[in-house]
């Protein structure tokens, strides 16, 4: 056989499934009565900047965002502080932040080349195809770190400044028991990087392993959708209009607005992701469906980074700029906050030019490297939107600016247009437009451009902030989202009764004079399905030998709707599930392990019964591949 069955070779015959059934449960069985917290604390960890809220459960509606951060920049809002750390030459958590990055810039560069610096790494998780416990990300000087470590340090610096502020407002030390953690992910990403998110989180210390309910990971667009929907007109922009106006007062709810079954679309543009949400509101609890599955991809403001890299590989020659960011890491990311306040400034309408300080160690290492002028080689670039000012400055025309966020609004557009063609989507009352990104007049002058009128386009005023407020609303109440969809396919491979004329004769198996179907894709839940909160999908598998003490289940996933087997293009293992069975040996001539699984929460959960004796299985789901 020209391929063999996955099912034979992994000895998976073993599985036969007793009885699929999709059971809804009911609101009042919600598994939500855990332990009762007293704060609720939101990490919003961003590609380019991060910060955490929080709010006590007795006063929900208050929300604090944390304390200005010290060193922050001129011209940026510095609610938020830059997702980099810093590590010592030996490996040990210095610094994150503003902090980290000033007391790189200030060492000595002989010395600066040993320390690792860290910037921008959490798109490694949406970009690693095969991501796993042991992924690597590269420091400025291009050493490899650990990725798990990097996201475990970056936690615990946030729960020791969010533990220390709340013993300062409490005035007494505060006990992480009493803190339910939320973190923030792109919707986009897949099931490994938020469980990898979570795995950094036990190793921080945020939470301990076996209290799991203690952390809820929340989608970025949903946490905004759910600030959103309670913002009051004062609090944003009507993009088409600029004023707060449609026959309300200031003071009235955009929900006022909002009537039974509004639909709309949140927007969230971050600095590496770019996500979107259709939902639409149930009244009269005010609860969320989602209409279809969350979409986006890596569009985020990092893309206008990349382009001004390219730009100066043009100018510089790629060989020059791979040199300095390594020669000179501290140097580097100078230039690249120089462009940072100048990429802000970039508008449509903009005439004079805008300028960039080169640092010193640029045009001296320049010189050296190439044996000419910076001049020079701008002059001999052809590049001729780019020109070199008397004070040292790269001067970029409006035009050359807007070129670099060409690339990645085009991306944006392109696929709000895709989602805005879908049948699911018609008649959008409202898109909010949320994330740092959101901020840039470039874009949201496109975004305009493209929906001519369609429907009102409203930007909060603290754009920056709503996920994390909006995530804090969540973990005050996770049930406020009752309807999801399902980004993926999810199922098992099984036999089934070999049917002739139905089923392809190579995938045949005789057992014990039986004619069994290898390779059946059972199932579970099907892309762009609609899961209820709470709702489980119930399957019941029997051990292939009495005396077997764990039943390894591999998972597998494909992005088409409807599969029928395993080995089909597009699908793939994605993950295993393992039911721990030892201890629950009975006498019944079949064992049979009743194995819950619930798609509709923002992670994928497993609970297991042995059937003749009702005790719990020890049921995990693991989607790092190992």
């Amino acid at each position: 056989m020209a391929n063999p069955s996955p099912a034979k070779s992994l000895g998976d015959p073993g599985i036969t499934p007793l009885s699929p059934t999709h059971i809804q449960q009911n609101d009042t069985d919600q598994v939500q009565s855990g332990p009762s917290f007293v704060v609720v604390v939101a990490i919003d960890f961003g590609t380019t900047s991060s910060g955490y809220a929080y709010a006590f459960t007795k006063e929900p509606e208050c929300i604090h965002t944390m304390r200005r951060w010290e060193g922050g920049d001129p011209g940026v809002s510095n609610q938020k502080t830059p997702t980099t750390i810093l590590l010592t030459p030996d490996r040990k958590f210095h610094s994150f932040g503003y902090a980290a990055r000033d007391f790189y810039h200030d060492l000595d560069p002989s010395e600066s080349k040993h320390w690792l610096y860290l910037e921008k790494f959490k798109m490694k998780l949406h970009t690693t195809a095969n991501l796993s416990i042991d992924t690597d990300i590269h420091a400025a000087n291009g050493k490899r770190v650990k990725a798990l470590d990097i996201f475990a340090y970056a936690l615990a610096f946030f729960k020791e400044q969010a533990l220390k502020e709340l013993s300062d407002q409490t005035g007494s030390d505060f006990d992480n028991n009493d803190v339910r953690w939320v973190i923030t992910v792109p919707a986009i990403w897949k099931m490994p990087a938020k469980q990898f998110m979570r795995e950094a989180a036990y190793k921080s210390g945020l939470v301990p392993r076996e209290n799991p309910e203690q952390l809820i990971i929340a989608l970025e667009p949903e946490a905004a959708s759910i600030y959103c929907r309670k913002l009051r007109l004062h609090q944003m922009v009507d993009l088409g209009t600029q004023t707060t106006q449609n026959g309300f007062s200031p003071n009235d709810n955009v929900g006022s607005g909002m009537s039974q079954g509004d639909r709309y679309v949140v927007m969230d543009c971050g600095g590496g992701t770019v996500d979107l949400t259709v939902h639409q509101i149930r009244l009269p609890e005010g609860h969320l469906k989602e209409l279809y599955k969350a979409s986006g991809g890596p569009y985020g403001s990092i893309g206008v980074d990349y382009e001004f890299e390219k730009l100066l590989c043009k100018i510089f020659g790629q060989d020059f700029i791979d040199q300095f960011k390594v020669k000179r890491p501290a140097a580097w990311v100078d230039l690249m906050i120089a462009f940072e306040s100048r990429k802000r400034a970039a508008a449509p309408d903009r005439t004079n030019p805008l300028n960039i300080n080169l640092p010193f160690s640029f045009i001296d290492y320049y010189k050296k490297f190439r044996g000419h002028s910076v001049e020079h080689a701008l002059r001999k670039s052809n590049v001729d939107f780019v020109k070199w000012s008397s004070q040292g400055m790269l001067r970029m025309s409006p035009d050359a600016m807007n070129t670099l966020f060409k690339p990645t609004i085009d991306h944006i557009i392109q696929h709000l247009t895709e989602l805005f063609d879908k049948p699911e989507v018609s008649d959008i009352k409202f898109l909010f437009l949320v994330g740092g990104f959101a901020e840039s007049s470039l874009l949201q002058q496109a975004v305009q451009n493209m929906l001519q009128g369609r429907s009102r386009i409203i930007i909060p005023h603290d754009v920056g902030l709503t996920i994390l407020k909006g995530a804090v609303l969540f973990g005050l109440d996770p049930s406020v989202i009752k309807v999801r969809r399902s980004p993926l396919t999810y199922g098992v491979g099984v036999l089934n009764r070999f049917v002739e004329g139905k089923h392809p004769p190579e995938k045949l198996l005789v057992k014990d004079g039986t004619r069994w179907c290898t390779d059946v894709f059972d199932t579970f839940i099907s892309a762009d399905q609609s899961v209820a909160l709470g709702e489980m999908v119930k399957r019941s598998y029997t051990p292939a030998k009495p005396s077997q003490q764990v039943i390894v289940i591999h998972v597998y996933c494909s992005e088409k709707e409807s599969v029928a087997f395993i080995s089909q293009p597009g699908v793939r293992k994605c993950g295993t599930l393992r039911l721990d069975v030892s201890g629950t040996e009975s006498t019944a001539a079949r064992r049979e392990i009743q194995t819950l699984m619930q798609f509709g929460d923002t992670e994928i959960r497993a609970m297991a019964v042995d059937v003749s004796t009702g005790r719990t299985v020890k049921a995990s789901i693991d989607f790092l591949s190992h």
